[in-house]
């Protein structure tokens, strides 16, 4: 009995590896437009199909994972790689998350750069912009859904339009307004229980 448990750990340690090595390869080969196009299909690998976070971890791994600099894709694979299979599990999913754009640029811009003025490149990408703009659409939806769940939809609402203006019009950064969320959530929150 002891020795089938043995032969079954590494077993599951290696497929545990391998599954997050193809999660995140196909968000690297499929995250086409850089780190915010990346989150939908970080969260369809990890939220719907392998179903290690839930979609309220994932929504608050985002939500700090934004406030930190750096590009949020290799946030998110580290993080994850290191919650589902440990510091080898960082190496390997920040890995299979960047592979995949570094073959991708060597071939396709090498071979994109003689052929840049041609039409059916030039309507490739144009292609792309359309199916990105619907999955971050989707994804917003979802959190917005979300945030009404847990404020309601008129103190959700107002978030968002605060949002809206802090970070369109005022040009303030979204890692700012995240981090003064985060602290007034922190002690006003604290305040609020004490009184």
């Amino acid at each position: 009995m002891v020795e089938g448990n043995e032969a079954t750990q590494p077993e599951k340690k290696h497929n545990k590896q391998l599954a997050l090595f193809l999660a995140f390869f196909r968000v690297g080969i499929f995250g086409y437009g850089g780190g915010p196009s990346s989150i939908p299909l970080v969260h369809k690998e990890v939220v719907e199909h392998y179903r290690w976070f839930t979609d309220d971890e994932f929504g608050d791994l985002l939500a700090l994972g934004n406030t930190l600099p750096g590009p949020i894709a290799t946030k998110l694979a580290g993080y994850i790689g290191y919650r589902v299979a440990g510091p080898i599990g960082i190496i390997n999913a920040v890995l299979a998350t960047i592979l995949p754009s570094i073959i991708a640029m060597i071939a396709l811009l090498t071979t994109l750069s003689m052929y840049k003025d041609k039409p059916w490149v030039q309507g490739m990408t144009n292609a792309v912009v359309p199916v990105v703009g619907f999955m971050l659409a989707q994804l917003t939806w979802q959190f917005t859904k979300k945030s009404k769940e847990g404020m309601g939809w008129t103190v959700a609402i107002v978030f968002i339009v605060i949002s809206l203006i802090v970070m369109e019009f005022l040009h303030i950064h979204p890692g700012i307004l995240i981090a003064i969320l985060l602290l007034y959530a922190l002690f006003g929150g604290k305040r609020r229980r004490e009184e």
